[in-house]
């Protein structure tokens, strides 16, 4: 990292922290994941290590399946640390309380398209929130975030990432919550197969019930 510039810390995590730097001439984002006292020194630096490792690689995997993401400049796996490229634009968090009701609907119907793209080549990114989006100011939409991430075509990690967008969805901006996770999953139809969009459907509705399920329990306790 260059000297010219102290990196700025941005965004505090509970997995790991953010800091805005130049590096190289470039504005870049630099995340270093923390050691978690409260695990055993040996396991701590394990799981360090392979989401240090795993998450440029899922990255990659969701470029080359259409998803823009950030550009990988660096890993270094001995710091827990990944250095890569600034999006300059706005997070969708931001964004869907700005724009039209129409410019909402098409943004979110392009989110749900990417989601697609993503289920479609066995990846599921684990945190899908309007956090974890940003579009840049030629209006790109970027996934950011990757680390909870995986590689898997189970329909159950499908149907828990885009209940995930639903509850993000409800909680963040709850006055358009149901027409925004509609246009998600009308621009999901529009990549998957029918069939596939059905079962994940059924899936999200099944968790919805058992997350009703143990709060309804917890009430009777």
């Amino acid at each position: 990292m260059d000297k010219e510039s102290q990196p700025l810390l941005i965004k505090k995590g509970a997995e790991a922290c953010l800091y805005l730097a130049d590096w190289h001439g470039r504005k870049v984002i630099i995340k270093k994941r923390l050691p978690k006292k409260y695990r055993l020194p040996a396991l701590d630096e394990q799981i360090r290590t392979y989401r240090t490792i795993h998450e440029p690689r899922l990255m990659h995997e969701a470029k080359k399946a259409g998803v823009p993401t950030p550009t990988i400049f660096m890993v270094d796996v001995r710091n827990a640390t990944i250095v890569m490229e600034f999006i300059e634009g706005k997070q969708v968090k931001q964004l869907l309380a700005e724009v039209s009701e129409r410019q909402r609907q098409e943004l979110c119907c392009k989110i749900g398209a990417l989601i697609g793209k993503l289920h479609r080549n066995g990846i599921v990114h684990g945190d899908l929130t309007t956090s974890n989006m940003i579009q840049r100011v030629d209006g790109k939409i970027f996934f950011v975030d990757f680390g909870l991430g995986e590689k898997t075509e189970e329909v159950e990690a499908r149907g828990v990432d885009l209940h995930l967008m639903k509850r993000a969805l409800q909680s963040t901006h709850f006055k358009f919550a149901e027409e925004c996770f509609n246009a998600v999953i009308e621009g999901y139809s529009s990549v998957l197969d029918t069939e596939d969009v059905k079962k994940v459907l059924e899936k999200i509705k099944e968790i919805e019930k058992r997350g009703r399920y143990i709060a309804e329990r917890r009430e009777a306790n």
